[in-house]
């Protein structure tokens, strides 16, 4: 069958021009090659894709445009072809890549269209830039955002410093989006305003460290109330927000803002704008979300790490402390009980100056006391009695006291939620951790200020998690301490709880008055947090227990001292020889009868019914062998009526010790006098009905 006989031209045209005008204005580049794969003609287009001119391209080999790792298989293809040359149209065959003359590359579709059956040694080659298509562009744009967002997470896995993560976040934002400003903003501790955090672009520089607060009218706002991402497609006919006149002085039109989360808890935003409008689709939005994820969960690793390493930081120094103020509260019974024996020797009583020294050594003594009992509030070592505390009665009371003891320009409120229910808490600490923190808050307001107590139920989900871990299950109530004085560095309130670290100046504080309000917290169960920072003043938040099903009742009143029965029979346990020495200068003096053993080995031989004891006083840690809390199991196991008393320089040694100890047995804190010592044997005997 013969060819188609080619319709007529019209009238004016010939085919040379027809020809060399379809060559140059076709849509696809076209190379005409000869059999030596030599270019004999190029059009604009092809020149253009390829970077070359059109120049250039004449006369060069088409091996030229193969890239370097696929040239030698294409000359074996074409050497191939040549021998059977054959028409192969577009999207039939694999995507290729050209080499551009810069050396760069470009995927392409390339047809080819063999002349020989015209009688020319020559073949069409059509080459058309894939990258154009809507699905190849979408293609290597889900490439280029999977590259960033791999770019980030080996930066998160090595980056040990989440300042160097929040620096980069903006910089990889706007190179990959191609956009004119990228910002991350982080909630502050108030939880009221944004922090520019880090930032690239068009007036970043100048947000930098900046706080604004997310109003409802702006998308940061929306951001922050909803978690959920905000797309301003262009700010001057969005009717949803007002447009900043920055932004529209700088000429950026389209904004998008991701949630920076923390396990569910909105704690910043990313925020990305561009001079161009609708700038920003479903592919934008996912990629900047997978930012801010892997952001949110660097911040909080770090975060964790930190509070890790504080509590572990602040649980060494508490175990140290605990045992310095064990042994320290051993020594000042020894200084108290020879103070108080010296003190009543008749060689003293007409010396004047004498009485004098042994009051200063002793108001000396007790000043160590105090001091002790906050390492062992920090150590959580000390005995805590919870109640049932009305919150009310307690901050009103304690706010008038405030106010006619502290500085007069100093404003104090005190504000409690309506229904603000009780907290379980010994009401006495309580109210001395609030006293000590009104005390550094007056010393942080010396030209006056406002001191507010607040107190109202914890709302837990938007607590941060170190607070939720520490809280664990059930209902808390927060009291906050704020003032407005001058606030707190960050390296300070990195060691804000440490005990002995302050800032006052020599003589005006011992650094313990924060660390025993956290020892005492944290034994109540509750948990400690810390808001502030310089000029701003700061907030002390203490997050207390209410109680449960289970009502605890108020602490019985004292029993009262009636006296030590004359001719009591008494076994005291001992193993400091110097403090035995004083326990039995004071056992004497009440008219005891008693027989002294350094250890619960040496008692146990003594505890029989013809020994007739009727009174253990036992201290508890005893050296090696058998705690004393053992001894007087064993002790009541074989006399049930014996009373038992025991003694600690921890305080809470006993509750610590054995949380099943029976409640008729009495704990004497170390350091204790006399009359302390006869207080707690007629107590113990009144509680034994003896």
């Amino acid at each position: 069958m013969s060819a188609p006989t080619p319709a007529p031209l019209p009238a004016g045209l010939d085919g040379g021009t027809v020809f060399r005008s379809l060559f140059s204005a076709y849509p696809d580049g076209l190379l005409l090659v000869d059999a030596a794969g030599c270019i004999v003609m190029a059009n604009p287009m092809a020149a253009s894709l390829l970077g070359y001119a059109v120049d250039e391209l004449v006369g060069s080999s088409v091996d030229a445009l193969v890239p370097d790792g696929i040239r030698q298989r294409h000359a074996a293809y074409r050497e191939a072809y040549a021998k059977a040359p054959r028409t192969r149209p577009m999207g039939t065959q694999m995507e290729l890549v050209a080499r551009r003359r810069d050396g760069s590359e470009a995927m392409v579709e390339i047809a080819l269209s063999p002349l020989q059956d015209h009688g020319l040694p020559y073949v069409v080659a059509a080459i058309r830039d894939i990258a154009e298509y809507p699905r190849v562009k979408q293609a290597l744009q889900r490439a280029r955002y999977s590259e960033h967002v791999a770019q980030l997470g080996r930066l998160a896995v090595d980056a040990r410093d989440p300042q160097q993560l929040l620096e980069r976040v903006p910089s990889i934002a706007a190179e990959a989006l191609e956009v004119d400003t990228a910002l991350v903003l982080l909630l502050e501790h108030s939880g009221l305003a944004l922090r520019v955090a880090a930032g690239v672009g068009l007036l970043a520089a100048e947000a930098l460290g900046a706080t604004l607060v997310p109003r409802s009218d702006t998308p940061l706002g929306l951001v922050m109330a909803q978690g959920q991402p905000v797309i301003v497609e262009d700010c001057r006919t969005d009717p949803r927000f007002a447009a900043s006149p920055e932004c529209l002085a700088a000429g950026l039109a389209s904004s998008m803002a991701v949630p920076l989360l923390d396990r569910g808890r909105v704690i910043g935003a990313l925020l990305v704008r561009s001079r161009q409008p609708r700038r920003f689709g479903d592919e934008e939005q996912r990629f900047l979300e997978s930012l801010a994820s892997l952001l949110g969960t660097s911040l909080q690793r770090a975060q964790t790490e930190e509070a890790l390493n504080h509590a572990q930081r602040l649980e060494s120094v508490g175990q140290l402390t605990g045992g310095i103020a064990h042994d320290f509260n051993n020594l000042l019974t020894v200084i108290q009980g020879n103070l108080q024996v010296l003190e009543e020797l008749p060689a003293l009583a007409q010396d004047g100056v004498g009485q004098q020294l042994v009051n200063a050594a002793m108001r000396a003594s007790r000043r160590g006391a105090e001091l002790t009992g906050k390492l062992l509030a920090f150590s959580r070592r000390q005995v805590l009695q919870p109640s049932v505390v009305d919150v009310p009665a307690l901050l009103n009371p304690l706010a008038e006291l405030l106010r006619r003891t502290l500085d007069q320009r100093i404003r104090i409120s005190v504000e409690v939620e309506p229904g603000c229910p009780p907290v379980l808490a010994d009401p006495g600490q309580l109210e001395a951790a609030l006293l000590n923190i009104a005390i550094n808050a007056r010393d942080a307001m010396l030209d006056g200020g406002h001191l507010g107590f607040r107190a109202a139920a914890a709302d837990l989900p938007v607590l941060g998690a170190r607070l939720r871990e520490e809280l664990g299950e059930g209902r808390f109530i927060c009291i906050s301490v704020a003032d407005t004085g001058t606030g707190m560095p960050e390296s300070v309130k990195e060691r804000a709880f440490e005990p002995f670290f302050t800032t006052k100046q020599v003589g005006r504080g011992t650094g313990l008055g924060l660390s025993a309000v956290y020892g005492f917290v944290k034994q109540s169960r509750g948990a400690v947090a810390l808001d502030s920072a310089p000029g701003q003043g700061t907030t002390i938040r203490l997050y207390l227990p209410v109680p449960g099903g289970a009502q605890v009742a108020a602490p019985d009143e004292e029993v009262q001292s009636h006296g030590v029965p004359v001719g009591l029979r008494v076994l005291l346990v001992e193993d400091d020889a110097e403090v035995r020495e004083v326990a039995q200068h004071f056992l004497t003096h009440l008219g005891c009868s008693f027989r002294i053993c350094a250890n619960a080995e040496e008692a146990l031989p003594l505890l029989t019914p013809e020994a007739d004891v009727e009174l253990l006083i036992s201290d508890i840690a005893l050296g090696p062998g058998m705690r004393g809390t053992e001894l007087a199991r064993v002790a009541q196991q074989r006399l049930p009526g014996l009373a038992v008393l025991l003694m600690s320089g921890f305080s809470a040694e006993l509750l610590d010790a054995d949380r099943e100890s029976p409640a008729d047995w009495e704990l004497l804190p170390k350091p204790y006098s006399r009359s302390q010592l006869a207080r707690a044997i007629a107590s113990t005997l009144a509680r034994r009905g003896i």
